[in-house]
């Protein structure tokens, strides 16, 4: 479209459908929400991670599963420059897996820990929470078997949540069995849904010829009645399975958080094995989720790397923070906050614009030994500028006028007592570190 065409047609750009600007006024629960994160997780040893955008499609098909929902419907795919299909990264943790196997980081240490930070991209149908462009924080644990390492990640999630202060949440787990149980349980829910077949919707009745196990995360209402009546998977788990899933359970306990065994909850990816789990919130109506994650035993041997087990969660930023609103919205408490100006600890105040570029160079004299400062380039009078300090609620205004400057002096006010005191340009950063 020309632009003089938009010019005349009046035409208003807007954000894309299915994403959000996050303006100044709205990030103090975001910030509240990331410096928690990251808080908690290197408080229990993980280390950041950050990996492209997007990556090779194949990544995400061999990893995610052909027959799911995201790779069947919802990745944003496209071709390069160089005629190979990339795909926008609907999920972190394949990703991560790729760079732990290219960078053959198990050769220098089998067990690492990571967690990442980060936008995800999804054609999902927009709603409250639901984005097309979303953001996740996670972790990894990569290299034990160890039942109480999924007991870990999902007490760093549960800490976050405590370190935010959001109430009112569920930790619902369930246990979906190895590639030694898991056969046994898919053969005798096809051989039921199969009877079924008519009562599910178009898409699981193609699913039910290629993989039984999507049925079982369907949205749809009726398939839900359908695979509410299945035996659980939890009657079929094979010896080891029934130990972790066990050792999980008794765990949770041991640490005091409490859980709801859901014998229905599976995961929309088929690299899960052994535990998942969600935590969800009341608040949020049939999407509920604001966490997931569980064990992969396999992901990395099939990715081609060695046979080591692994686990994770992610959370979901933007499903969490509108709990956190509708939290507040019960308490009768704002949901966009005020924006906090950072409040520098100096304002200089110039008398004329001749004068300007002196404080200018007090500026960053200011700024360069760590001391907070700022100054007025909107043109306003001396004035004025004095009532912005007053508004930011600075500790002291430095006022340099043709006087101060000639005589090599500035003038410095005390804001709490209304003191000023004349101190020599040269020394005026010697003055400052002695306030400290």
């Amino acid at each position: 479209m020309n632009v003089e065409t938009d010019k005349k047609s009046g035409y208003v750009f807007k954000a894309p459908r299915g994403t959000e600007d996050v303006l100044p006024g709205n990030w103090d629960l975001w910030k509240k929400l990331e410096e928690a994160g990251r808080q908690e997780f290197e408080l229990c040893g993980y280390y950041e991670i950050r990996t492209p955008v997007f990556e090779d499609t194949r990544l995400f098909v061999r990893s995610i599963g052909e027959a799911t929902d995201i790779v069947e419907k919802e990745m944003y795919t496209f071709s390069d420059s160089e005629d190979s299909s990339i795909t926008l990264r609907p999920e972190n943790t394949a990703p991560v897996m790729r760079a732990y196997l290219e960078y053959e980081l198990h050769k220098t240490k089998k067990f690492q820990k990571y967690y990442y930070i980060g936008p995800q991209f999804r054609k999902e149908r927009p709603q409250a929470g639901r984005l097309r462009q979303f953001h996740q924080m996670g972790i990894e644990a990569v290299g034990a078997n160890d039942p109480l390492l999924d007991v870990e990640t999902i007490g760093v999630a549960v800490r976050i949540f405590e370190r935010i202060g959001l109430k009112g949440y569920n930790v619902k787990i369930n246990s979906i069995g190895c590639n030694e149980c898991r056969p046994v349980f898919r053969n005798i829910i096809k051989d039921i849904l199969c009877e079924r077949e008519t009562a599910l919707c178009e898409l699981c009745q193609s699913r039910l010829h290629r993989n039984v196990f999507r049925i079982l995360d369907c949205k749809n209402e009726k398939c839900k009645e359908v695979t509410h009546q299945l035996p659980p998977v939890n009657d079929y788990l094979c010896e080891e399975c029934r130990i972790h899933a066990n050792s999980v359970r008794e765990a949770l306990v041991g640490i005091g958080i409490p859980y709801i065994a859901d014998a229905h909850l599976v995961r929309g990816l088929d690299y899960y094995t052994k535990t998942v789990f969600e935590i969800t919130h009341s608040s949020l109506g049939a999407r509920d989720a604001i966490c997931a994650g569980g064990r992969y035993d396999n992901l990395i041997a099939d990715m081609g790397g060695p046979s080591i087990g692994a686990v994770g969660f992610a959370i979901g930023m933007e499903a969490t923070i509108l709990a956190m609103q509708n939290v507040l919205n019960k308490k009768k408490q704002p949901v966009h906050l005020e924006i906090n100006e950072p409040a520098p600890t100096v304002y200089i105040v110039s008398i004329d614009k001749e004068i300007k570029k002196h404080c200018f160079y007090l500026l960053n004299l200011l700024r360069k030994s760590g001391i907070s400062a700022d100054l007025d380039y909107e043109g306003r009078s001396p004035k004025a500028q004095m009532r912005v300090a007053n508004k930011l609620g600075v500790k002291y205004v430095l006022v340099l006028g043709p006087d101060e400057l000639e005589r090599g002096n500035v003038k410095v006010k005390i804001m709490e007592t209304g003191e000023e005191v004349i101190v020599r340009q040269d020394e005026i950063l010697n003055w400052f570190l002695q306030k400290r």
